[in-house]
């Protein structure tokens, strides 16, 4: 090998560990244990998450969770969608969401990733969810519907595409900016990630059995890591 060619090498493998280096992604599942008979939010997509982070390849990784935090208001239940359960103060706590958002601030993530379970749909799918109207919304709609088919393929869910988050029409929180309803986790102006999306992943009661299922919650986990590491790839 000249001595050309093994500069370019070992520039490139440079490179591509110095690139490696700085992805930092921050996980936050569902911490609501409030979700049906029989079924915890919280246990399924802490169970997702693991398993996301245990699979290959690895990044600086890490889980923001206000699951048996009382320290906390609404550590364990509550609405990403709800202004009571996430800017408010209780007692002079802060919210379970409002201290997840703190602690995925503090590590300046390059990817945020929420993960929950729909309810009272009647669908056995999945959707992917997006901010409305800041600057890396396309950014954003690429990477939420490219976990969501990920995740439609491994488990057989419908895929049911992406969709933002000021059209669910759920309770009161808003966009300070737009001023439209949106999802706390993922406003631009309280999660500084640049790039953050909300998958809803099946239906508390129709997806009950995949969803409960230790099979089921690892290939869920594996594919959103496997199709997030090829975006990674193609896009930072």
């Amino acid at each position: 090998m000249s001595i050309v060619l093994l500069l370019f090498v070992l520039t490139q493998s440079f490179h591509r560990s110095v690139t490696k280096k700085k992805i930092i992604v921050v996980w936050q599942p569902s911490h609501q244990t409030d979700t049906g008979k029989d079924f915890s939010e919280a246990a399924t997509c802490g169970a997702i998450i693991d398993a996301a982070m245990k699979t290959k390849p690895k990044y600086k990784e890490y889980k923001v969770w206000s699951l048996g935090k009382s320290e906390y208001h609404h550590a364990d239940s509550g609405s990403n969608t709800k202004i009571s359960h996430t800017t408010a103060i209780e007692e002079g706590k802060i919210s379970g969401y409002a201290y997840e958002l703190q602690e995925s601030n503090k590590l300046h993530p390059t990817v945020f990733i929420a993960v929950h379970n729909n309810g009272g749909t009647k669908r056995n799918a999945v959707w992917g969810y997006i901010h409305y109207g800041d600057k890396y919304e396309a950014e954003n709609r690429e990477l939420a519907g490219r976990l969501a088919k990920a995740i439609s393929v491994a488990v057989g869910l419908e895929d049911r595409g992406v969709w933002l988050d000021s059209t669910t029409g759920r309770n009161d929180y808003r966009c300070q900016v737009t001023g439209k309803l949106s999802f706390y986790s993922l406003d631009e102006n309280i999660n500084t990630a640049p790039y953050r999306v909300l998958m809803e992943i099946g239906d508390n009661a129709i997806s009950r059995e995949l969803l409960i299922s230790e099979e089921g919650r690892k290939k869920i986990g594996e594919a959103i890591k496997r199709e997030l590491a090829a975006w990674i790839a193609e896009k930072l």
